[in-house]
Protein backbone atom coordinates (compact mmCIF):
# COMPACT_ATOMS: atom_id res chain seq x y z
CA UNK A 1 0.00 0.00 0.00
CA UNK A 2 1.27 3.46 -0.89
CA UNK A 3 0.96 5.55 2.29
CA UNK A 4 1.43 8.79 0.31
CA UNK A 5 4.33 9.95 2.49
CA UNK A 6 6.86 10.40 -0.31
CA UNK A 7 8.67 13.74 0.06
CA UNK A 8 6.70 14.59 3.22
CA UNK A 9 8.76 16.55 5.74
CA UNK A 10 8.70 14.77 9.09
CA UNK A 11 10.16 15.67 12.48
CA UNK A 12 10.84 12.89 14.99
CA UNK A 13 11.88 13.57 18.58
CA UNK A 14 13.97 11.09 20.55
CA UNK A 15 15.04 9.58 17.24
CA UNK A 16 18.40 8.03 18.05
CA UNK A 17 17.33 4.67 19.53
CA UNK A 18 14.47 2.32 20.29
CA UNK A 19 11.04 3.37 19.09
CA UNK A 20 12.25 6.70 17.72
CA UNK A 21 14.92 5.12 15.55
CA UNK A 22 12.42 2.56 14.25
CA UNK A 23 9.96 5.35 13.38
CA UNK A 24 12.67 7.32 11.61
CA UNK A 25 13.63 4.34 9.47
CA UNK A 26 10.01 3.48 8.71
CA UNK A 27 9.26 7.00 7.51
CA UNK A 28 12.34 6.95 5.26
CA UNK A 29 11.22 3.60 3.85
CA UNK A 30 7.97 5.34 2.82
CA UNK A 31 9.89 8.02 0.95
CA UNK A 32 9.68 10.78 3.57
CA UNK A 33 12.48 13.09 4.59
CA UNK A 34 13.12 13.17 8.32
CA UNK A 35 14.62 15.77 10.61
CA UNK A 36 15.58 13.62 13.58
CA UNK A 37 16.32 15.11 16.98
CA UNK A 38 18.09 13.61 19.98
CA UNK A 39 20.83 14.40 22.48
CA UNK A 40 23.25 12.05 20.73
CA UNK A 41 22.96 11.41 17.01
CA UNK A 42 25.73 8.96 16.10
CA UNK A 43 23.20 6.18 15.43
CA UNK A 44 21.30 8.27 12.86
CA UNK A 45 24.24 9.75 11.00
CA UNK A 46 24.46 8.58 7.43
CA UNK A 47 20.86 7.35 7.10
CA UNK A 48 19.64 8.49 3.70
CA UNK A 49 17.03 11.28 3.76
CA UNK A 50 17.63 11.91 7.49
CA UNK A 51 18.99 15.15 8.92
CA UNK A 52 20.32 14.41 12.42
CA UNK A 53 20.01 17.30 14.88
CA UNK A 54 21.74 17.20 18.26
CA UNK A 55 19.33 18.95 20.61
CA UNK A 56 18.25 18.89 24.24
CA UNK A 57 14.53 18.26 23.89
CA UNK A 58 14.09 18.70 27.62
CA UNK A 59 15.08 22.36 27.39
CA UNK A 60 12.51 25.10 26.86
CA UNK A 61 13.84 26.01 23.42
CA UNK A 62 15.00 22.60 22.19
CA UNK A 63 11.77 21.34 20.58
CA UNK A 64 11.17 24.63 18.75
CA UNK A 65 14.76 24.63 17.51
CA UNK A 66 14.26 21.17 16.01
CA UNK A 67 11.03 22.18 14.26
CA UNK A 68 12.61 25.39 12.96
CA UNK A 69 15.50 23.38 11.50
CA UNK A 70 13.01 21.35 9.46
CA UNK A 71 11.29 24.49 8.20
CA UNK A 72 14.59 26.22 7.41
CA UNK A 73 15.84 23.19 5.46
CA UNK A 74 12.62 22.20 3.68
CA UNK A 75 10.24 25.15 3.86
CA UNK A 76 7.51 23.33 5.76
CA UNK A 77 6.64 20.53 8.18
CA UNK A 78 4.04 17.90 7.33
CA UNK A 79 4.39 15.40 10.18
CA UNK A 80 5.51 15.64 13.79
CA UNK A 81 6.14 12.52 15.87
CA UNK A 82 6.52 13.28 19.57
CA UNK A 83 8.41 10.23 20.72
CA UNK A 84 10.92 11.50 23.27
CA UNK A 85 10.23 10.32 26.81
CA UNK A 86 11.57 8.41 29.75
CA UNK A 87 10.67 6.63 32.96
CA UNK A 88 12.44 6.14 36.28
CA UNK A 89 10.97 3.55 38.61
CA UNK A 90 9.91 5.04 41.95
CA UNK A 91 10.46 2.07 44.24
CA UNK A 92 9.98 4.16 47.39
CA UNK A 93 6.36 4.89 46.51
CA UNK A 94 4.50 8.18 46.50
CA UNK A 95 6.11 9.63 49.61
CA UNK A 96 9.51 8.82 48.16
CA UNK A 97 8.74 10.64 44.90
CA UNK A 98 9.69 14.30 45.16
CA UNK A 99 8.46 17.39 43.36
CA UNK A 100 11.70 17.28 41.39
CA UNK A 101 10.94 13.71 40.29
CA UNK A 102 7.50 14.76 39.05
CA UNK A 103 8.99 17.81 37.33
CA UNK A 104 11.51 15.62 35.50
CA UNK A 105 8.81 13.22 34.32
CA UNK A 106 6.44 15.98 33.24
CA UNK A 107 9.20 17.84 31.41
CA UNK A 108 10.45 14.96 29.27
CA UNK A 109 7.13 13.16 28.77
CA UNK A 110 4.70 16.07 28.48
CA UNK A 111 6.30 19.48 28.06
CA UNK A 112 8.73 18.35 25.34
CA UNK A 113 5.74 17.19 23.25
CA UNK A 114 3.71 20.28 24.14
CA UNK A 115 6.50 22.60 23.02
CA UNK A 116 7.20 20.69 19.81
CA UNK A 117 3.50 20.64 18.99
CA UNK A 118 3.12 24.37 19.57
CA UNK A 119 6.07 25.06 17.26
CA UNK A 120 4.89 22.64 14.55
CA UNK A 121 1.29 23.89 14.55
CA UNK A 122 2.55 27.41 13.93
CA UNK A 123 3.93 26.23 10.57
CA UNK A 124 1.16 23.71 9.80
CA UNK A 125 -1.55 26.36 9.86
CA UNK A 126 -2.63 27.00 6.28
CA UNK A 127 -1.64 23.65 4.80
CA UNK A 128 -2.47 21.07 7.48
CA UNK A 129 -0.45 18.22 8.88
CA UNK A 130 -0.35 15.21 11.17
CA UNK A 131 0.93 14.87 14.73
CA UNK A 132 1.44 11.50 16.40
CA UNK A 133 2.28 11.30 20.10
CA UNK A 134 3.88 8.23 21.63
CA UNK A 135 2.05 7.94 24.94
CA UNK A 136 1.78 4.80 27.10
CA UNK A 137 -0.71 2.39 28.61
CA UNK A 138 0.59 3.77 31.93
CA UNK A 139 -1.62 6.78 31.26
CA UNK A 140 -4.68 4.73 32.21
CA UNK A 141 -3.85 1.08 32.92
CA UNK A 142 -3.43 -0.21 36.47
CA UNK A 143 -1.76 2.92 37.84
CA UNK A 144 0.77 2.27 40.59
CA UNK A 145 3.21 4.33 42.59
CA UNK A 146 6.19 2.72 40.87
CA UNK A 147 5.45 4.84 37.80
CA UNK A 148 3.20 7.47 39.36
CA UNK A 149 4.99 10.46 37.80
CA UNK A 150 5.40 8.82 34.39
CA UNK A 151 1.74 7.77 34.27
CA UNK A 152 0.57 11.24 35.24
CA UNK A 153 2.69 12.82 32.51
CA UNK A 154 1.48 10.43 29.82
CA UNK A 155 -2.13 10.92 30.96
CA UNK A 156 -1.65 14.65 30.50
CA UNK A 157 -0.35 14.00 26.98
CA UNK A 158 -3.38 11.86 26.07
CA UNK A 159 -5.72 14.52 27.45
CA UNK A 160 -3.92 17.23 25.48
CA UNK A 161 -4.27 15.22 22.30
CA UNK A 162 -8.04 14.95 22.69
CA UNK A 163 -8.38 18.67 23.42
CA UNK A 164 -6.18 19.78 20.52
CA UNK A 165 -7.97 17.52 18.05
CA UNK A 166 -11.04 19.71 18.46
CA UNK A 167 -9.21 22.99 17.99
CA UNK A 168 -6.89 21.89 15.21
CA UNK A 169 -9.28 19.73 13.18
CA UNK A 170 -10.89 22.65 11.33
CA UNK A 171 -7.40 23.71 10.21
CA UNK A 172 -6.64 20.34 8.63
CA UNK A 173 -4.28 19.33 11.43
CA UNK A 174 -4.94 15.94 12.99
CA UNK A 175 -3.39 14.59 16.16
CA UNK A 176 -3.48 11.10 17.67
CA UNK A 177 -1.74 8.93 20.26
CA UNK A 178 -0.11 5.53 20.18
CA UNK A 179 0.01 3.91 23.62
CA UNK A 180 2.45 1.00 23.83
CA UNK A 181 2.55 -1.56 26.56
CA UNK A 182 5.91 -3.20 27.36
CA UNK A 183 8.33 -2.76 24.45
CA UNK A 184 11.69 -4.47 23.89
CA UNK A 185 13.78 -1.29 24.25
CA UNK A 186 16.39 0.00 26.69
CA UNK A 187 13.59 1.43 28.82
CA UNK A 188 12.72 -2.15 29.75
CA UNK A 189 15.83 -4.17 28.93
CA UNK A 190 18.79 -1.76 29.01
CA UNK A 191 21.14 -0.65 31.73
CA UNK A 192 19.08 0.89 34.55
CA UNK A 193 15.91 -0.16 32.72
CA UNK A 194 12.88 -1.71 34.37
CA UNK A 195 14.27 -5.26 34.42
CA UNK A 196 17.62 -4.34 35.93
CA UNK A 197 16.14 -1.91 38.43
CA UNK A 198 13.66 -4.47 39.72
CA UNK A 199 16.33 -7.20 39.67
CA UNK A 200 18.58 -5.17 41.97
CA UNK A 201 15.70 -4.36 44.30
CA UNK A 202 14.45 -7.96 44.57
CA UNK A 203 17.67 -9.96 44.36
CA UNK A 204 16.94 -11.86 41.15
CA UNK A 205 18.45 -11.79 37.65
CA UNK A 206 17.07 -9.31 35.08
CA UNK A 207 15.27 -11.97 33.01
CA UNK A 208 13.46 -13.28 36.06
CA UNK A 209 12.65 -9.72 37.13
CA UNK A 210 11.16 -8.99 33.69
CA UNK A 211 8.97 -12.10 33.85
CA UNK A 212 7.87 -11.25 37.39
CA UNK A 213 6.91 -7.68 36.48
CA UNK A 214 4.96 -8.79 33.40
CA UNK A 215 3.16 -11.45 35.42
CA UNK A 216 2.32 -8.95 38.16
CA UNK A 217 0.51 -6.68 35.70
CA UNK A 218 -1.53 -9.47 34.13
CA UNK A 219 0.77 -10.93 31.49
CA UNK A 220 0.78 -10.57 27.73
CA UNK A 221 -1.68 -12.56 25.62
CA UNK A 222 0.87 -12.86 22.82
CA UNK A 223 3.54 -14.07 25.22
CA UNK A 224 6.06 -11.44 24.14
CA UNK A 225 6.83 -7.77 24.30
CA UNK A 226 6.05 -5.46 21.39
CA UNK A 227 8.96 -4.58 19.09
CA UNK A 228 9.93 -1.00 18.15
CA UNK A 229 9.21 -1.81 14.49
CA UNK A 230 5.63 -2.75 15.35
CA UNK A 231 5.15 0.60 17.10
CA UNK A 232 6.70 2.36 14.10
CA UNK A 233 4.25 0.69 11.70
CA UNK A 234 1.28 2.05 13.63
CA UNK A 235 2.80 5.52 13.91
CA UNK A 236 3.50 5.71 10.18
CA UNK A 237 -0.04 4.63 9.38
CA UNK A 238 -1.41 7.46 11.54
CA UNK A 239 0.96 9.92 9.88
CA UNK A 240 -0.29 8.88 6.44
CA UNK A 241 -2.96 10.77 4.49
CA UNK A 242 -4.61 7.35 4.14
CA UNK A 243 -5.92 7.86 7.70
CA UNK A 244 -6.87 11.49 7.12
CA UNK A 245 -10.10 11.39 9.13
CA UNK A 246 -8.50 9.91 12.25
CA UNK A 247 -7.88 12.45 14.98
CA UNK A 248 -8.16 12.64 18.76
CA UNK A 249 -7.81 8.85 19.03
CA UNK A 250 -5.55 6.73 21.22
CA UNK A 251 -4.35 3.44 19.74
CA UNK A 252 -3.16 0.78 22.18
CA UNK A 253 -0.51 -1.74 21.12
CA UNK A 254 0.25 -3.90 24.13
CA UNK A 255 0.29 -7.58 23.22
CA UNK A 256 -3.05 -8.07 24.94
CA UNK A 257 -1.95 -6.64 28.28
CA UNK A 258 -5.21 -4.78 28.82
CA UNK A 259 -8.01 -7.28 29.34
CA UNK A 260 -10.98 -4.91 29.50
CA UNK A 261 -12.90 -3.15 26.71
Amino acid sequence: MDLELEHKVCVVTGASKGIGLAITRALVDEGAVVVAGARTIDSIRGIEAVTPVAVDLGSRDGPAQLVKRAVNDHGRIDVLVNNVGGVRLRLKGFLGTSDEDFEWAMNINFFAALRATRAAVTYMMGHGGAIVNVASVNAFFQPDTGTVDYGAAKAALVNLTKALSQELGPHGIRISDVSPGPVSTDLWLGKDGVAQTVAKATGVDPETAKKNVLASIGGLATGRMTTPDEIATLVVMLASPKTANVTGSNYVIDGGLIKTL
